[in-house]
C-alpha cells in the first residue's frame, strides 16, 4: 500500500479538538511544511480548531514559524510544553489568558508518551517534588485557565512521589529524512533521533493517526531495515516536504544548515573543533573555566543551555576525557553552544525518553547548568523571571538526578561592567539586579531535597564559589582582586556562611590560554 498522499489529504485527518504531539527541537525534526499548511487552512476556514498541542522540546524560532504558527485565537485550546520562552508569540498568548497553559519537565513529558502508548494511567516519579511542579506549589500550571490538576502528590511506603497523569494523543506529526512507499521512515540526515517513535506509539495507543513529513520517498522495502526508526505499521500518511534545490540545505537545525559532523555521517579533526585559546577573558569565560575543574576523567557529564553549554569547549581544550551527554539523546562528542542540543563528532544516538531513563536512574555524574536566581536555602530559579513563565526544558529532571550539580551565574546582572585583566577580577560598575536573593520567584531546583539525596551542589560566579551545605550557602572560594565584604557579601540579599577554609579561586582561571587543570 502506497501511503504517500497530498498534504491536503493529510490535513483532512486532523479534526477539531484533536490532541497533537510534535517531536522537534527548534527546527530540528519539525514538520514545518505540514504545520504551515495547517495554519493556512485554519486562517481560511477556521478549522481545525480547539486543538491541544504537546511540545516536549523547545520548538522555538522566529515569529510565525514552528509552534508560533499556532498562536491564532481559537486555533489552540491547550498547550502542554516544557520551554515556552523560545516560542515567544505562543508564550505571550498563554500569559494573556488566550489558551490553557501547562509546563512539565522534559524528561517526564517524554516518558508520558510511553505511558500513552501502553495505555497506562501515568508516571510515578520523584522528579519535581518541592518545585513548582509540586501541586503544593503550582502543579505545573501557567495561567488561570489551567484548572485541571494534571499532577498529584502520592505517598507509597512512607515516601512522597508525584504522579503525572497520562494524556491522549490524536495525531503525531513527525519529520524524517526518507520513507518508502509502504511507510517505513529513516532519519539518515537528521542530527537527533528525538521522540519520533514514542510520539507515533502514543498516537497508535490512543487510536490516533501518525502523519510523517519526509524529504524523499523511495521504493517499498528498499531501505536498510536497521536504519528504520519508525516502522510502516505505525504510519498512516507520508507527505513529501517542499523540495529545495540543494538537499544539504534542507536540514533546518535551529540556526545552521546541514552539518555531517553533527549528524554522525563524518568526523571532524579535533583541530576543527577546539577553538584556539582566547587572548582576552570575559566573566562568562571565568564561569566555564571554573566549572571545568569540577569534571574529571571518565565522568558522565551533561551541559545545559546558555553559559553552561560553553563549558564543553573549555574541557575539550584542556584535554579532559569526559563522556559528554545531551538530554536530546546524544552520547559522546563535544556539545556545541549553538545550536543547543547537538554535538560535534557524536558517538551514538538514543531517543530523549531513553536518555532521561538514564538520567532519572542517577547515572549522571556532573551537570553544568545556568541559573537566574538563588536563595539562601540553595533553591534555584531557572523558569520564571519578572512574571514571565519561561519554563525549563530538561533542567528540572537533570538537576534533580545528577550526583553533582554546578550552577553557573554572575553574582549580579543588568548593567554590570566587569573586566578580567592582570589575573584579577576588576569591577568598574555593579549590576542593578541581585541574583542571590532572599526567596526565588519560582523553585525550579529544591536545595534541601538535593542535600537529602546526597547530591553535591555548587554555585559558581565570576567572583566567588558557593557550596550548599546543611547550614545553607557556604562561601568557599573568592576570586583574586575581589573584596569579600564589598564585592560579594554586600552584593547579595542575604549573608552566606563563610567557610573557615576560604580559598582563592585557582589563578589559572583568570589568565588567558590553556589552564592545564587536567595535566
Amino acid at each position: 500500500m502506497n501511503k504517500v498522499i497530498d498534504v491536503n489529504a493529510a490535513l483532512d485527518m486532523i479534526k477539531d479538538g484533536d490532541k497533537i504531539a510534535i517531536s522537534a527541537l527548534g527546527g530540528i525534526g519539525f514538520a514545518q511544511y505540514i504545520v504551515a499548511k495547517m495554519e493556512e487552512r485554519f486562517l481560511e476556514t477556521g478549522h481545525p480548531a480547539g486543538l491541544t498541542l504537546y511540545s516536549a522540546g523547545g520548538h522555538g524560532g522566529p515569529a510565525g514559524v514552528n509552534d508560533n504558527r499556532f498562536v491564532h485565537k481559537g486555533f489552540l485550546k491547550r498547550h502542554i510544553c516544557t520551554h515556552p520562552k523560545v516560542v515567544a508569540q505562543l508564550q505571550e498568548a498563554i500569559e494573556n489568558e488566550e489558551l490553557e497553559g501547562y509546563i512539565l519537565p522534559q524528561g517526564v513529558m517524554n516518558q508520558l508518551y510511553r505511558c500513552a502508548a501502553a495505555r497506562q494511567p501515568g508516571l510515578l516519579t520523584k522528579v519535581g517534588l518541592g518545585t513548582y511542579m509540586d501541586p503544593r506549589q503550582e502543579g505545573g500550571k501557567m495561567n488561570s485557565l489551567a484548572v485541571e490538576d494534571i499532577i498529584k502528590l502520592m505517598e507509597i511506603d512512607g515516601e512522597e512521589y508525584l504522579f503525572y497523569k497520562s494524556f491522549p494523543v490524536s495525531i503525531a506529526l513527525i519529520k524524517g529524512t526518507y520513507a518508502d512507499e509502504k511507510g517505513n521512515v529513516t532519519l539518515d540526515r537528521e542530527p537527533l533521533k528525538l521522540e519520533l517513535l514514542e510520539c507515533a506509539l502514543a498516537a497508535k495507543g490512543c487510536g490516533g493517526k501518525v502523519i510523517v513529513q519526509v524529504d524523499h520517498v523511495v521504493e517499498s522495502n528498499s531501505l536498510n531495515a536497521k536504519h528504520v526508526v519508525v516502522p510502516a505499521q505505525l504510519v498512516d500518511a507520508i507527505v513529501i516536504g517542499q523540495p529545495v534545490e540543494n538537499p544539504n540545505q534542507q536540514r533546518p537545525m535551529v540556526s545552521s544548515s546541514f552539518n555531517p559532523f553533527i549528524t554522525g555521517e563524518a568526523r571532524s579533526p579535533m583541530t576543527g573543533i577546539v577553538p584556539p585559546p582566547a587572548d582576552k577573558l570575559s566573566p562568562d569565560d571565568v564561569l566555564c573555566r571554573r566549572a571545568a575543574f569540577e569534571m574529571y576523567p571518565g565522568a558522565i557529564v551533561n551541559l545545559g543551555v546558555g553559559v553552561g553549554g560553553a563549558a564543553g569547549m573549555v574541557a575539550a581544550a584542556e584535554g579532559v576525557q569526559v563522556e559528554f551527554t545531551l538530554e536530546l539523546g546524544v552520547f559522546g562528542g563535544i556539545p556545541v553552544a549553538n545550536p543547543f542540543g547537538v554535538s560535534l563528532n557524536p558517538e551514538s544516538f538514543v531517543s530523549p525518553p531513553t536518555m532521561f531513563d538514564f538520567y532519572h536512574g542517577e547515572n549522571l555524574d556532573v551537570t553544568v547548568l545556568g541559573v537566574a536566581e538563588v536563595d539562601k536555602e540553595g533553591n534555584a530559579n531557572a523558569s520564571k523571571f519578572a512574571g514571565h513563565r519561561n519554563g525549563q526544558g530538561g533542567f528540572l529532571d537533570i538537576s534533580t538526578c545528577a550526583k553533582k550539580v554546578v550552577f553557573c551565574t554572575t553574582l549580579r546582572t543588568k548593567g554590570a561592567e566587569i573586566a578580567i585583566a592582570d589575573g584579577k577580577v576588576n569591577i568598574a560598575k555593579e549590576g542593578s539586579i541581585a541574583k542571590f536573593v532572599e526567596k526565588v520567584e519560582q523553585i525550579t531546583f529544591n536545595g534541601k531535597r538535593a542535600l537529602a539525596a546526597g547530591h553535591e551542589v555548587l554555585f559558581v560566579t565570576e567572583r566567588a564559589v558557593f557550596k550548599l551545605e546543611e547550614e545553607g550557602l557556604v562561601l568557599i572560594e573568592i576570586a583574586p582582586g575581589v573584596d569579600m565584604e564589598k564585592d560579594v557579601i554586600a552584593q547579595m540579599d542575604f549573608k552566606p556562611v563563610v567557610s573557615k577554609n576560604l580559598k582563592t579561586m585557582d589563578a589559572r582561571i583568570f589568565v588567558p590560554g590553556r589552564m592545564g587543570c587536567f595535566d
